[in-house]
């Protein structure tokens, strides 16, 4: 999906050549006499600074960031993280920081974490206190569940007697999830084959509290769909005085199974089973119980309506041990009650509604205020999203943000101090800063705490108290630093970690800085936009350009923060002499209010299609340079789809694609994701067929690549090859490859991200002459 000019414009479909890191192929091979041919010189390459290889950004340590954490605050100006142990071998110690002063205590060390007769430490991937910090639980040795390591082994050391415990031992090697303390730190509840448990510690004795979880019985947890797009994993609560645990189970009978096809495992293929509603077809049944955390019967909540089109789509104790919250989304998710249903009887009311004429988001801080006689909730019911205060029974309903503006996410509720803290960009979209305002409902008291000389995206784990935050900020063009700062004053105390030498090696690249524009198209909409040029850039001459996308309402690609890998692979792309640019249409998330978000409704993918074609046509004639001859495509998932809309609808703009893991028809893919934005295929069979880039294939024109992994769970290759058939059927030359068995984000298996961004990098150059003329 990548526009080409002098090159052929169609071709036969083939398998591109694999990619040797030692001994690159094609035009990655021949670079140099590409960029003789393209009118560099060597004093060009020298301008340039340190060059960029592929394998120095994927497969060396080179550009690799240091983080920090997971880190844990013991209450108001105290925390613990991880560090590696200078004692053991391999081994990490839990320490303990005064914020303050910078004291450091060693809490747990790693000799503390071996097991009786084992070889070495535990490994530390996830930590967690008792309520009085004497006891720890350890997650180690995990395996990954669909996109998470959430299933593995679980530990609990008594600090006072040093016993290291493993907790289930009696449960095959790496099948618990989710265990957590009780309130009083003496049990721990956990899910293991989709039931769920209490073990004792003092005793050892495990306890079931369901004992009909099974592949179609699911307690505790979820099946594939509530993890992917409700971002729900861990399916119990307990409450606040651990007597009773509230829990989601999941009757997945009515779900089809989707079948992976492995055929490279084993001498015969098989078959993985993935339970997965399609757009239209029936969901999993769901409900809310409270069990006796000592055992007995489940209470189920009376919640009204079909269990399989309606969504518990977050669940939580209403602030006592009496009631639990529950969000109760409709099918279409465009109608979330508040309900309060008692733990005892199960008897439910709704206390408050929301509702809209596109789509609701879940309300991720609900925080209960005033002993539980207000909560907290997030609502765009004036046009923006903005925080409000609740009172529990639903009849006072106070903002507590400004309004004309977007949260964009709740930091922390600070109750004793009176205050919200809260994440928001209003004067410009692409950044991401930190914002207070009083609980007390006066919005216009709100103040801006992250300074106004500190540009780019900022994130913060703000201490309980309010007065003290672990604060990690990144430009696009700079990596991330954590530091820790005092509150409100944002002071910085300590640099935690400083990245200063991947900093170092970032800005040997002599970069030129990474331009954030606005361009405004034909239509009369103001796309938001960053563009990267190679140093030595001549504003004479004409560039080739690789437009990246993505363009749905999951996400932005032009915001101001470091990627990472990707932006480095874009830089490297630079140094080859493209120019590389993103925009954000129309429907990304982007705080620009409500309609800018949801003018996409029953129509994703053509609206913001559309914003990125006239958006590229605009920008070719305000920036001269830029070579309408060479304009080049590319993205992953709906990124991939927004490439194949790009090539099939546009391709007097876009010559040459390249679309990773796409959805080539909406119809293929899952309830939750695209009935939220498109409503159901049959209520909206035009809007799933505008929608579907697979309706326009007869528009290709140019060179197509399309890449996908066998094995993805989440984006289907099943899409891919029905683009394949009808492509056949047009007769349209395209290429393609396939990795087996890869995932969506294709990235198993020794070598497979290097050779990925080969292949692409490969296609670019063999289709989209280099250089600037």
């Amino acid at each position: 999906m990548i526009p080409v000019s002098p090159s052929p414009q169609k071709r036969k479909a083939v398998v591109p050549a694999p990619f040797s890191p030692r001994r690159p192929t094609g035009p990655v091979r021949w670079l140099p006499l590409l960029l003789l041919l393209a009118g560099f010189q060597p004093a060009d390459l020298a301008a340039q600074g340190e060059a960029l290889t592929l394998e120095r950004i994927f497969e060396s340590p080179d550009f690799a960031a240091e983080g920090f954490g997971p880190a844990r605050w013991l209450g108001e100006g105290r925390y613990t993280t991880v560090e590696p142990s200078a004692e053991v071998r391999g081994g990490v110690d839990i320490v303990a920081y005064e914020a303050a002063t910078g004291e450091r205590e060693v809490l747990v060390p790693a000799s503390a974490l071996v097991p009786a007769g084992g070889d070495g430490p535990l490994g530390v991937e996830g930590y967690e206190w008792s309520a009085d910090g004497s006891r720890l639980l350890v997650f180690t040795n995990t395996r990954r569940v669909w996109r998470d390591n959430t299933r593995g082994d679980y530990w609990v050391l008594d600090r006072e007697s040093g016993d290291l415990t493993q907790v289930g031992a009696d449960f095959p090697e790496t099948t618990l999830m989710f265990a957590k303390f009780s309130p009083d730190g003496e049990r721990v509840a956990y899910v293991q084959a989709h039931d769920i448990y209490v073990q004792d510690l003092a005793t050892g004795g495990v306890r079931p509290l369901t004992r009909d979880g099974s592949r179609t019985t699911i307690n505790g947890t979820f099946d594939w769909v509530y993890e992917e797009e409700f971002h729900l994993q861990d399916g119990f609560r307990w409450s606040p005085d651990g007597t009773r645990i509230a829990y989601w189970q999941l009757d997945a009978t009515g779900i089809r199974d989707f079948l992976l096809i492995n055929n490279t495992d084993s001498l015969y293929s098989f078959t993985i089973p993935v339970q997965y509603p399609k757009t239209g077809t029936t969901n999993s049944a769901a409900r809310v119980g409270v069990v006796p955390a000592a055992g007995g019967e489940t209470v189920w909540m009376e919640l009204e309506g079909d269990p399989r089109n309606n969504y518990p789509a977050r669940m939580a104790w209403a602030a006592s041990s009496e009631e639990i919250v529950i969000q109760y989304l409709n099918r279409l998710q465009n109608h979330n009650q508040v309900l309060l249903a008692d733990a005892g009887t199960g008897a439910v009311r709704t206390v408050y509604a929301d509702t809209d004429d596109a789509w609701l988001d879940v309300v991720d801080h609900l925080v209960w205020l005033d002993g539980g006689r207000s909560f907290t909730w997030v609502s765009e019911s004036d046009g923006w999203r903005r925080v409000y205060r609740v009172r529990r029974d639903g009849s006072v309903v106070t903002p507590l943000t400004p309004g004309g503006e977007d949260v964009l996410s709740v930091a922390l509720v600070d109750e004793a101090g009176g205050w919200l803290y809260y994440l928001a960009s209003p004067d410009d979209p692409t950044s991401r800063y930190l914002y207070r305002a009083p609980l007390d409902g006066r919005p216009e008291a709100a103040e801006r705490l992250t300074p106004a000389d500190a540009p780019g995206t900022h994130a913060y784990q703000i201490a309980p108290g309010g007065g003290w935050a672990l604060h990690t900020a990144s430009t696009f063009d700079a990596p991330p630093s954590t530091s820790l700062v005092r509150l409100p004053g944002h002071r910085t105390v300590r640099t935690l970690v400083s990245n200063d030498r991947l900093r170092a090696r970032v800005d040997g690249l002599r970069s030129d800085p990474t331009e954030f524009f606005r361009v405004e198209t034909v239509d009369g909409v103001i796309l938001d936009g960053w563009v990267m040029t190679q140093p030595g850039f001549d504003p004479a001459r004409l560039y080739p350009v690789l437009v990246y996308v993505y363009g749905e309402p999951w996400n932005q690609t032009v915001t101001d923060e470091w990627y990472g890998r990707r932006t480095l692979w874009h830089r490297y792309l630079t140094q080859q002499g493209y120019v590389v640019l993103s925009l954000d249409p129309r429907g990304t998330p982007a705080p620009r209010g409500r309609d800018w978000r949801k003018v996409v409704y029953g129509e994703v993918g053509t609206l913001a299609s559309r914003d990125v074609a006239m958006g590229v046509t605009a920008l070719l004639e305000e920036r001269p340079w830029l070579d309408p001859d060479r304009v080049a495509i590319w993205g992953w998932s709906g990124g991939g789809s927004m490439t194949l809309n790009g090539m099939f609808r546009y391709p007097e703009i876009f010559g040459t694609g390249m679309s990773v893991a796409p959805v080539p028809d909406q119809r293929f893919y899952d309830t939750i994701y695209q009935e939220r934005y498109m409503g159901l295929p049959q209520d909206n069979p035009e809007g799933y067929r505008g929608g579907s880039p697979i309706t326009y294939a007869a528009g290709l024109e140019g060179n197509l690549l399309l890449v996908h992994g066998t094995g993805d769970d989440n984006v289907h290759y099943q899409g891919t090859e029905t683009l394949i058939n009808r492509l056949i059927e047009l007769g349209k030359p395209f290429d393609m490859m396939a990795y087996p068995n890869r995932s969506h984000g294709i990235y198993e298996g020794e070598g497979t991200t290097l050779h990925l961004h080969a292949l692409l990098t490969r296609y670019l150059m063999g289709h989209v002459p280099t250089g600037p003329r």
